[in-house]
C-alpha cells in the first residue's frame, strides 16, 4: 500500500504546482481596476481555496500520527530469536504459528525454526534450499512451507527433518493446513490440492474460478477435524472433505459488482473458526457467519478487508481497508466500536488475546486495543523496519515476526 500512497501524494504535489510571475526591479506590477479588480479578487480567492483543498486531500492520504495514550497494559519482551533475513512488507506471507507450547516461524531466505514458546529456547532450525513464499502450516506432525518455485515442503515437527517435498501447480502464498491424514493447500492459480500427510502423495485437486484481477494473496485453508474450508478470490467459501476433496458445501460471501475488474475484486480472506461457526470477510464485499456443518448463513453485513479476522470474547475483529479496527458482535454482527486512530498505518491482521486485541503497523509499533471500547491501552516499538506479518498467540504471549527477521515474544500485564 505504501507505493499507492506515495503515488497519490506525488500526484497531489504536482497538482499543487502553478505558474509564477516575476516582475522586473523597475517594473511595477499591474494593478486591476473596476470590473477587472473584482474578477482578480475572485480569482485570488479561488486559488486560495484550491490550495486549501489540496492540503486537505494530501493530509487525507497520509497515515495518522500516533497520539499519546494512557497505558493500562504493559508489554514486556520475553525473548527474541533471529529467524533469517528480513522481508519486504509486500512479501509478508510467512505467518508464525504456535502449537502445543512450540512456536514455528520461517524467513524469506529459506530458514524454518521451532522454539519453546515460554523460554525461547531454539529446538531446531532447517535450511530449505530456496526462498519461501508461503507458510507456516502445522498439523499431522508436520511443519509445512512453500517455495518460490512452487514446491510444498513438509518437515517433521519434532526434528525439522524433511519428510517429503512435492511440486505444486503454482506458488503457495498462505499456510497449508493438515490433520493426521491429509495436507490441504491453496495455490495462486485458485487450485486447492490434498496430499497424503504420510507420504506427500497427491490425493485430489479442485480448480476454482480465478478472476482476471486478484489481491496478491490467497486464503489459508482452515482444518476442522476432517473438513477443510477455503476462501476464494471469486467471493466463495467452500468446504471440502480433506481426505478425498468432495465438496461438502459452498457459500457466497460476496458477489462481484462494478464495471472494472478492480471494482469487481471480492477476494475472501482466511476464515476463522469459533466452535461450530465459521466467520469470513471479503475485500469489497461482506463479512458473514456460517454454520460449519452445513454452510448455512447465520448473519452478514457489508464490509471490506484484505486481512483475516480474529475472534475474541464473543466479539469478532476486522481491520478495514483504511486500517480502522472494527469490533462486531460474534452472534449477530452488530457493530460495537470502531477505532480510527491507526488510519493508513498498514496494520496487520488483528490478534485477540486476553482482554485486548493486538495489531502492529508498518513503522514497527505494536498496539493493544481494549476489547470493551477499542481504546488503545498499550503500545511498544518492536522493530524499526516495521511489522507486516500477522501475529500468533498462545493465550498468554504474543509472537511477532518483524521485518528484520526476528521472532519476538511479548508478555502482557495489567498495570
Amino acid at each position: 500500500m505504501k507505493p499507492i500512497f506515495a503515488s497519490l501524494a506525488l500526484a497531489l504535489l504536482l497538482s499543487g504546482c502553478s505558474s509564477l510571475k516575476f516582475w522586473g526591479k523597475d517594473e511595477a506590477e499591474p494593478v486591476a481596476t473596476g470590473a477587472d479588480a473584482v474578477a482578480g479578487d475572485s480569482q485570488e480567492l479561488t486559488d486560495k481555496q484550491k490550495k486549501e483543498q489540496e492540503k486537505k486531500e494530501k493530509k487525507a492520504s497520509e497515515p495518522n500520527d500516533l497520539k499519546k495514550i494512557e497505558a493500562s497494559v504493559d508489554l514486556k519482551r520475553l525473548w527474541s530469536l533471529g529467524v533469517g533475513e528480513g522481508q519486504e512488507p509486500q512479501d509478508a506471507t510467512l505467518v508464525p504459528v504456535v502449537v502445543d507450547g512450540v512456536v514455528y516461524a520461517a524467513s524469506r531466505d529459506g530458514r524454518v525454526m521451532a522454539a519453546d514458546a515460554a523460554e525461547g529456547e531454539r529446538r531446531w532450525r532447517a535450511d530449505i534450499d530456496m526462498p519461501l513464499t508461503g507458510g507456516v502450516g502445522v498439523g499431522g506432525g508436520l511443519v509445512l512451507v512453500g517455495t518460490i518455485e512452487g514446491d510444498l515442503v513438509a518437515l517433521r515437527a519434532d526434528s525439522g527433518e524433511e519428510a517429503w517435498r512435492v511440486a505444486l501447480s503454482s506458488e503457495m502464498l498462505a499456510p497449508a493446513a493438515a490433520n493426521a491424514d491429509a495436507v490441504v493447500v491453496q495455490t495462486q492459480d485458485a487450485k486447492v490440492s490434498g496430499f497424503s500427510a504420510q507420504t506427500g502423495k497427491p490425493l485430489w485437486t479442485y480448480e476454482g474460478d480465478r478472476p482476471l484481477l486478484t489481491l496478491r494473496a490467497t486464503a489459508a485453508p482452515v482444518m476442522a477435524e476432517t473438513m477443510a474450508v477455503v476462501g476464494f478470490a471469486n467471493g466463495k467459501l467452500v468446504a471440502f472433505d480433506a481426505a478425498n476433496g468432495t465438496v461438502l458445501w459452498e457459500a457466497r460471501v460476496a458477489m462481484p459488482s462494478g464495471r472494472t475488474e478492480l471494482e469487481r475484486m471480492v477476494d475472501v480472506n482466511t476464515p476463522v473458526l469459533g466452535g461450530d461457526i465459521l466467520y469470513a470477510v471479503s475485500y469489497q464485499g461482506r463479512i458473514a457467519a456460517y454454520s460449519r456443518g452445513t454452510g448455512r448463513e447465520l448473519w452478514a453485513r457489508d464490509a471490506s478487508s484484505h486481512r483475516a479476522p480474529s475472534l475474541g470474547t464473543n466479539q469478532l475483529y476486522v481491520v478495514g481497508t483504511e486500517d480502522q479496527v472494527i469490533a462486531l458482535r460474534a452472534t449477530g454482527g452488530q457493530e460495537l466500536w470502531v477505532n480510527r486512530d491507526l488510519r493508513l498505518r498498514n496494520v496487520t491482521a488483528p490478534q485477540a488475546i486476553g482482554e485486548v486485541v493486538a495489531v502492529a503497523d508498518v513503522e514497527g509499533y505494536l498496539h493493544l486495543l481494549s476489547q470493551v471500547d477499542g481504546r488503545i491501552v498499550g503500545r511498544v516499538k518492536v522493530d524499526g523496519d516495521g511489522v507486516s506479518t500477522a501475529m500468533a498467540s498462545d493465550g498468554e504471549r504474543l509472537f511477532v515476526l518483524d521485518n528484520s527477521g526476528d521472532l519476538n515474544a511479548y508478555g502482557l500485564r495489567a498495570r
